[in-house]
């Protein structure tokens, strides 16, 4: 019965986050009087599919994709209202608006998120004898501000940044003391017990609560933050610094889903609810970021199409744009499908 919860709980979030996405393609194109055919939740078999004006809604089987299905969007057509006939302008507002609801809602889960459980912020706790941090004269009490010029709010921030620049021969640290600021510069030293490289300071885990207006501020900042993880993730495995084995498809999201659940579940539904709002916020700016990468078949794909097109100052051939978008989603498939080979492997 938990197993299935969790299951659930996970395709809750999975829809909630696409169909929010979908929802800004389907009312930019309304914005722009474009006939919207079909909007889908869902991949594969139709399960069910009502029809309200000129719109068929679908749930279909595998909670993992959505559509906003356009007149003229993938064919030619006559109509007026067909999303081929609309200027560039309005296409790219149609297209932009998908990603665009991601970080809307990225950030209203954020602000969410901030307002119900406070910032833990920047001011260390501790510092290490004998590794960077000590050595560079940083002490317990100091608030770092920034890291190699990366603005950081949160001690989640500092601990992703050293993860994720681990093989960084230095950092620039930037900190506050009693009002004023001074800067450091830090070599981690590797750490036989966590198998890292770290500077050597630590903080607890302690969570305060911010004003109103802070609460709005911290939201901005949180999901910049995610935003930060996703694209300099994106740019390790570019450059081999990851794995595509490293790398989570929808399979082991649920797996890690169950487990924040798992972790979570002992301290009550309100610790629950907040982690899993922390996933919530860190998938839908992924979405939003992914969706904007220039790939065919990706709405970033079709924003350089439309920017192709404006320099270019003609459409391209509906076949030749077709059999691009044809390609780049069958490319996608394909790499969902290694990725989904790998998250089950790492199950089982």
């Amino acid at each position: 019965m938990v197993v299935i919860l969790k299951i659930i709980l996970a395709i809750l979030i999975f829809s909630f986050i696409i169909i929010f996405h979908e929802l800004g393609h389907f009312l930019f194109a309304k914005k722009c009087d474009v006939k919207v055919n079909e909007f889908t939740l869902g991949l594969g078999p139709t399960l069910v599919s009502w029809g309200k004006g000129e719109t068929k809604y679908c749930i279909k089987a595998l909670p993992f994709g959505g559509s906003c299905v356009m007149e003229g969007e993938d064919e030619e057509s006559d109509s007026d209202r067909a999303f081929n006939k609309k200027s560039k302008w309005e296409r790219f507002q149609i297209v932009f608006g998908g990603p665009f609801f991601n970080f809307i809602l990225a950030y209203i889960l954020s602000v969410i998120f901030i307002a119900l459980s406070g910032v833990n912020d920047t001011t260390i706790t501790d510092v290490i004898p004998g590794y960077a941090a000590a050595e560079a004269g940083i002490e317990a009490g100091d608030k770092i501000i920034s890291l190699d010029g990366y603005n950081v709010h949160f001690y989640n921030e500092i601990s992703i940044f050293t993860f994720l620049h681990a093989d960084a021969e230095s950092i620039d640290v930037v900190y506050e003391r009693d009002g004023q600021r001074y800067s450091a510069t830090v070599v981690p030293k590797f750490d036989e017990e966590t198998g890292r490289r770290l500077i050597g300071i630590q903080k607890a885990n302690e969570y305060k609560k911010v004003s109103p207006i802070g609460v709005f501020q911290y939201a901005a900042y949180e999901m910049k933050y995610q935003i930060y993880v996703t694209i300099t993730s994106l740019k390790m495995l570019f450059t081999g610094q990851l794995s595509v084995d490293q790398v989570s498809g929808p399979v082991g999201v649920v797996s890690t889903i169950s487990d924040v659940y798992d972790q979570s579940v002992t301290s009550g539904a309100f610790y629950v609810f907040i982690n899993l709002l922390s996933i919530a916020i860190l998938l839908s700016a992924n979405l939003g970021v992914m969706n904007l990468l220039p790939f065919p078949a990706l709405d970033g794909g079709r924003i350089v199409l439309i920017i192709f097109e404006a320099i270019r100052g003609k459409k391209m051939k509906p076949e030749i744009e077709n059999g691009i978008n044809l390609v780049g989603f069958a490319l996608l498939m394909l790499l969902m499908i290694i990725v989904m080979y790998n998250d089950i492997i790492k199950l089982m």
